[in-house]
């Protein structure tokens, strides 16, 4: 015989995952009625009444008018507040960072971009709580008030040791416990996730991805990387590693393997990063390059020695993106970065013809994102926004039980 307290608790988790399914709906069918969500979730129209009364009472739904209905009657409509939470999204790249504020419907209230300063781990995190300190204070609420910090980094992060690996570009975030000073920035819990990763979610949630089974977001631009979605969700490996593509070794030739950086930084991303193009053309005789920008600008105006590092860099990642085709079989290959996204227009083309001759499989399509610059934050809102629900209605759950 069950006992008060096993039915106390069976009686608490049903309603706890009736309000979640209710929420849920209102979120996805924006101003609903009573009926409409009884249809939505299966569940009787009474049990819908008590899932919004408990969600009103808590903040997270409110009314917002009337729908006309058939012989004169009227439904009232339901939505949910969407500042009963806020998501902080922290973009932290190799030249800017990158935040916005959002609430609970995924609306992007507030931005900041500034140049990055120091990347020292101390210099950083004064930075970020700087700019956290001025998005918050513009729709007047408080660091301590955003329900969901996520950042998104390069690198993977190892949450055994609290650690940052494989990100060169931050040093000193290798060390044990340096991820855990993000807590600094942000006293609400936060999440730490892979910048390559959150972008494809973006790509998935807002991008050329949306819709699409399984595609890949190519990042090529100081650093190397992909996020992989199969099946319609983020791949990541056993480790976490998956999509390090910097990694990837390359063919015999390019003396650039051959530089030490290679081993650290991965032999792919060593020649096909913004760094390896410019390399590429000052090899190639132009010494005075400076940027993968201006090596494609002078490519389009039809510099003969620009056009050859555009060819060298068409080689390097139609041979990456045949190994991935060969393993991975994708339907898209979303081309990101600041190489991709300056340079789609000379790369993409000349890709799909070598991929015919390297692999004899039907290659993916390849396009250039077209969220740009903001596909880490768009990934970083998606992430945030689903998991600060669950959060803001596991918060009112304790406070009733």
């Amino acid at each position: 015989m069950a006992t008060d307290h096993q039915t106390a608790s069976t009686t608490t988790m049903l309603r706890v995952m009736n309000e979640r399914a209710v929420f849920g709906e209102i979120f996805r069918l924006g101003p609903v009625s009573r009926p409409e969500l009884a249809q939505a979730t299966g569940l009787s129209k009474p049990t819908i009444s008590v899932a919004l009364a408990n969600l009103g009472r808590a903040g997270l739904v409110r009314e917002v008018g009337l729908r006309a209905g058939p012989a004169g009657r009227s439904a009232v409509l339901y939505e949910a507040r969407p500042e009963a939470g806020w998501v902080l999204a922290v973009d932290i790249g190799r030249s800017f960072v990158r935040l916005v504020l959002a609430n609970l419907a995924g609306t992007i209230v507030t931005r900041i971009d500034d140049p990055s300063g120091s990347r020292n781990p101390t210099d950083l995190l004064a930075q970020l709580t700087g700019l956290a300190d001025r998005l918050t204070a513009q729709v007047g609420i408080t660091r301590a008030d955003v329900t969901l910090t996520v950042f998104g980094t390069p690198g993977i992060h190892d949450k055994e040791t609290g650690s940052l690996h494989l990100a060169p570009n931050l040093p000193g975030w290798d060390l044990p416990g340096a991820v855990d000073r993000f807590s600094v920035v942000s006293p609400s819990p936060y999440l730490v996730e892979n910048d390559t990763d959150l972008a494809a979610v973006g790509e998935a949630t807002h991008g050329l991805g949306l819709g699409v089974a399984h595609f890949a977001y190519m990042s090529i631009g100081t650093g190397t990387g992909m996020g992989i979605v199969i099946d319609g969700k983020l791949y990541r490996g056993a480790r976490g590693c998956a999509g390090e593509i910097s990694y990837l070794p390359i063919g015999e030739g390019d003396p650039l393997q051959d530089d030490p950086a290679a081993t650290r930084r991965g032999m792919f991303e060593t020649v096909a990063s913004a760094d390896g193009i410019v390399a590429a053309a000052q090899r190639l005789g132009w010494t005075k390059a400076t940027s993968a920008k201006e090596v494609f600008d002078a490519a389009r105006a039809g510099d003969p020695i620009a056009q050859r590092a555009v060819e060298v860099e068409v080689n390097h990642v139609a041979h990456a993106l045949a190994a991935v085709t060969a393993v991975l079989d994708l339907e898209l290959i979303v081309l990101g970065g600041g190489v991709g996204v300056q340079g789609g227009d000379l790369l993409i083309g000349p890709i799909q013809d070598r991929l015919r001759h390297l692999v004899a499989l039907q290659p993916p399509r390849i396009e250039v994102s077209s969220l740009g610059a903001d596909a880490v934050l768009d990934g970083a809102v998606a992430v945030g926004v689903t998991a600060a629900r669950d959060l803001v209605l596991d918060r009112t759950v304790a406070a009733n039980a």
